[in-house]
C-alpha cells in the first residue's frame, strides 16, 4: 500500500520537501456542480438573483480562492499561478462549475483547481441561497492533471448521478495572467489532494469518493465550442447545450461543452484530446471569416480525414440553406478519437446531429477495431 507522503515516519503531518523536483508546466482540471431548482437557473440565466451577477462573482471567487489555496490547505506550497479559469454551465437543475489552473513549478497544481472549483461553488450557494437555502455543492473531483515525473492522468471513474460529468453550457470563463496554451504536459499530484479538497468545500465526503464506477471509454464524449464571444462572456451560446444534450441521451459521458475563443480553438482541441475519448465535436469557427480557424486546428491534430461525414453535412445543410456551403468543416480520426467539425449555428448543428446519428456508433465501433463491414 502507497504512504502518505504528507505524514512523517512518526504519525505526524508534514510539508513535502519539492526543491529537489524539476521545473515542469503543470496543468490541473476540476469539477463539480451546485444542485438548486429550475426558478433558480432561470434567474441566474436571466441575471435576476437579487444578488445581481452571480456567474461574475462566482468566477472572480474561484481565482481568488485558487490564488490562496496555500493558506487554506496547511500543507499546500505557495505556487506562482501562471492561469486560473472558471467556467460555468446549467442543466435544468444544476450549475457546473469547471477550473483549470496552470503553473510552472515543481509540484502540481491540482489543490489549486480543486480549491476554485470548491470556493466557486460555495459563492454561488452564497448568491441564490435568498431563493433556494437549500442548494447542494456536489462531485468536487479532480478530472485531469499533466506535468511532473507520472505522465498525463485522466480521472478513470465516474461517480453516481450527483457527481456525474459536468455538461456546462452557456460557458463563460475568466483568466489570470494567461500563459501561451500548452500543447504537452502531465501530471504530479500532491498526495492526500482529493480528500484536502473535500475538506475545504464542506460538500463531500470520502465516504462518497469511495463509492466509484467503471466509465466506458467508448461511450466518452467531449464539446468543444470555438466562439470568442461566448468565452468573453458577451453572448450566449446555444449550440454547446444541445450537442451535450444530445450525446448524453445517447448514453455517453459528456465533457463540456468547453468554449474557447477562436483564436485559442487549438489549445481547445489539445484540452479535448487529453482524456483520449471517443468522440469529439466541435462546433463554431467553420466559415470563411478571417478568425474562422477550427478546420485548420482540427486538421493539424488528425491522422485520417474522413471527408464523406463533413461533406453530409454540408449537403445536408446547403438542401435548405445555399450559404451552409460556406462552411469549412472538416472530419477525421485522431488517434482512436473521431473528431467532427459543426458550424455555429443552432440549424447547422441540428443539421449535423441528423447526419451523425445513424452512423455515429457504427463509426466509433470500426474506430475501436469492430463493426459490421458485411
Amino acid at each position: 500500500m502507497s504512504e502518505l507522503s504528507h505524514v512523517d515516519r512518526e504519525g505526524r503531518a508534514r510539508m513535502v520537501d519539492v526543491s529537489a523536483k524539476a521545473d515542469t508546466t503543470r496543468i490541473a482540471v476540476a469539477a463539480g456542480e451546485l444542485q438548486t431548482t429550475a426558478e433558480v437557473i432561470a434567474l441566474v440565466r436571466a441575471e435576476g438573483m437579487p444578488k445581481a451577477d452571480v456567474l461574475s462573482t462566482a468566477r472572480l471567487a474561484g481565482i481568488a480562492g485558487a490564488k490562496k489555496t496555500s493558506e487554506l490547505i496547511p500543507l499546500c506550497h505557495q505556487l506562482a499561478l501562471s492561469s486560473v479559469k472558471v467556467e460555468f454551465g446549467f442543466t435544468e437543475t444544476s450549475i457546473t462549475v469547471e477550473a483549470t489552473a496552470k503553473t510552472k513549478g515543481p509540484t502540481g497544481v491540482e489543490m489549486e483547481a480543486l480549491t476554485a472549483v470548491a470556493v466557486a461553488g460555495l459563492t454561488l450557494h452564497d448568491m441564490v441561497k435568498a431563493v433556494d437555502p437549500a442548494a447542494v455543492m456536489n462531485g468536487v473531483r479532480l478530472v485531469t492533471k499533466e506535468g511532473g515525473k507520472h505522465g498525463h492522468w485522466v480521472r478513470p471513474e465516474v461517480r453516481g448521478d450527483n457527481v456525474s460529468a459536468p455538461t456546462p453550457a452557456d460557458a463563460a470563463s475568466a483568466e489570470v495572467e494567461s500563459a501561451p496554451p500548452v500543447t504537452t504536459a502531465a501530471a504530479d499530484v500532491r498526495a492526500n489532494g482529493n480528500a484536502g479538497a473535500l475538506g475545504v468545500a464542506g460538500v463531500a465526503t470520502l465516504a462518497e469518493a469511495e463509492s466509484v464506477g467503471t466509465q466506458d471509454i467508448s461511450r466518452t464524449a467531449v464539446v468543444v465550442v470555438a466562439s470568442t464571444g461566448s468565452a468573453a462572456g458577451t453572448r450566449t451560446d446555444t449550440t454547446g447545450p444541445v450537442l451535450a444534450d444530445w450525446l448524453t441521451s445517447r448514453g455517453f459521458s459528456v465533457r463540456g461543452p468547453l468554449v474557447y475563443a477562436d483564436a485559442d480553438i487549438a489549445a481547445g482541441l489539445t484540452d479535448a484530446l487529453s482524456g483520449a475519448p471517443a468522440f469529439i465535436v466541435t462546433t463554431g469557427g467553420t466559415g470563411a471569416s478571417p478568425t474562422d480557424a477550427t478546420p485548420e486546428a482540427t486538421r493539424a491534430v488528425l491522422d485520417r480525414e474522413l471527408p464523406g461525414v463533413a461533406d453530409a453535412i454540408r449537403q445536408r445543410g446547403t438542401a435548405k440553406f445555399p450559404l451552409a456551403a460556406l462552411s469549412r468543416g472538416v472530419a477525421g480520426l485522431a488517434g482512436r478519437t473521431v473528431v467532427v467539425n459543426l458550424p455555429g449555428s443552432p440549424g447547422g448543428v441540428k443539421d449535423g446531429i441528423a447526419v451523425l446519428e445513424p452512423l455515429l456508433d457504427h463509426l466509433l465501433a470500426q474506430v475501436a477495431g469492430g463493426g459490421n463491414h458485411e
